[in-house]
């Protein structure tokens, strides 16, 4: 838990931002607990190490070229 503290935390808005996508698709996210998140009072924020370890785990990696 100390990590989280030295962890900036984003919003909503913030996460849709640096994904390129509209503030549906991060609460959809947390909706269906598909990303960590905090709960602080009536606000949600998700901290950038979670974001980058989520954004890390969906990226497809390179394969070799078959030749032809």
């Amino acid at each position: 838990m100390g990590a989280l503290i030295e962890d900036s935390l984003l919003s909503v808005k913030q996460v849709a931002a640096i994904l390129g996508t509209s503030e549906r698709f991060p609460r959809r996210l947390i909706e269906e607990r598909r990303i960590e998140f905090v709960h602080i009072g009536r606000h949600v924020r998700i901290a950038e190490s979670v974001l980058a370890a989520f954004i890390a785990a969906q990226t497809v990696p390179v394969r070799g070229r078959r030749v032809a």
